[in-house]
């Protein structure tokens, strides 16, 4: 899994072309999962959320997605869940201090934003504290219902 949560980092502009296309269809079909119900398609959707995600990123869900602003690293594969920056404890290669074994989410994080069209102004806004509540959930629905609702005056 390590090895493709980097490549996914050396690889973020284009997952962020595909996802900005993705997150566009799964929005418009907001129609079909409010017939369907959210509630109803969320272990489901999780579910397949869960697979691609955590293949790709060494996803957590944590149900409150972020990759698009850390340069589809998982923030949450940080030992200690520091989420909006490195730590003080970084090494000089890069290293996090608690896995020296594993490059820093946010070294990571930062070389993958630098690949990116949005993710250069994303990185830099402030990630809220994580909802424990909402781990395990689907972000992907989350997204839709939010920007559903925003769409509506």
């Amino acid at each position: 899994m390590y090895a493709v949560r980097r490549w996914s980092v050396r690889h973020a502009r284009g997952l962020e072309i595909f996802y900005s296309a993705f997150e566009r269809v799964f929005v418009g079909l907001h129609p079909l999962w409010n017939a369907i119900g959210y509630e109803r398609l969320e272990k489901p959707v999780a579910v397949v959320e869960k697979v691609v995600k955590g293949f790709l990123f060494d996803c957590q869900m944590c149900g409150q997605c972020a990759l698009s602003s850390t340069g589809m690293s998982c923030s949450m594969n940080c030992p200690k869940n520091i989420r909006n920056g490195p730590c003080g404890g970084v090494r000089a290669n890069g290293n996090c201090e608690v896995k020296p074994e594993m490059k820093c989410v946010w070294v990571e994080a930062f070389a993958g934003s630098e690949r990116m069209v949005e993710g250069k102004k994303a990185i830099r806004v402030v990630q809220i504290a994580v909802d424990r509540r909402l781990e395990g959930k689907s972000s992907w629905l989350k997204v839709a219902r939010e920007k559903n609702a925003e769409a509506k005056p």
